[in-house]
């Protein structure tokens, strides 16, 4: 599937918001460099937790906070909420070329955000050095956007190379 292959329709940041969370998001951005962000994003959080602007900007911040656990929470928190959106399985390891492809039909925007939250997961276990699980992610962001729009193949490239160099050869053989 090609993930550039969408018209511009309602992007994730274009979902309603309420005031309050507007609020606790912009209070967020001017209490960062106090490093005191996290209150008013958890607040903003806590009233529109489903919300892609609340969880793209919990996120970020766990990420810039180099507090890479939870922002891997954060990145399978938008998973599951987003593949119930899509009507995608539970199990991102379930899905297929054609199952996304029923996900379309709801928003290809909602599938390139799902994408990239399973990338960004992929990402984040490469950096907390699971690499099996990194790789067996970014593997599928590759099988499903056949020209590498996301860029998922070069993360990939580099994990395997990694997993190579670190690991005894024993253990290549399991992937």
């Amino acid at each position: 599937m090609d993930m550039q292959d969408f018209e511009a329709g309602e992007l994730y940041f274009d979902e309603p918001i309420t005031e309050e969370v507007r609020q606790c998001l912009e209070c967020a951005a001017e209490q960062y460099a106090e490093g005191l962000a996290e209150q008013s994003l958890m607040r903003a959080y806590f009233l529109e937790p489903e919300h892609p602007m609340v969880l793209v900007a919990l996120y970020r911040f766990f990420y810039y906070q180099h507090r890479l656990e939870e922002a891997l929470l954060v990145a399978e928190r938008v998973l599951s909420v987003f593949a119930e959106r899509l009507d995608l399985p539970e199990n991102w390891r379930e899905i297929t070329e054609m199952r996304i492809g029923g996900g379309v039909m709801i928003s290809m925007a909602l599938i390139r955000f799902y994408m990239l939250a399973l990338k960004g997961a992929g990402y984040l276990e490469f950096r907390l050095g699971r690499y099996d699980s990194a790789i067996e992610r970014l593997e599928k962001v590759a099988e499903l956007d056949s020209r590498d729009r996301l860029g998922a193949r070069s993360l990939l490239n580099i994990a395997r190379d990694v997993l190579g160099k670190e690991m005894p050869r024993s253990h290549l053989s399991a992937t």
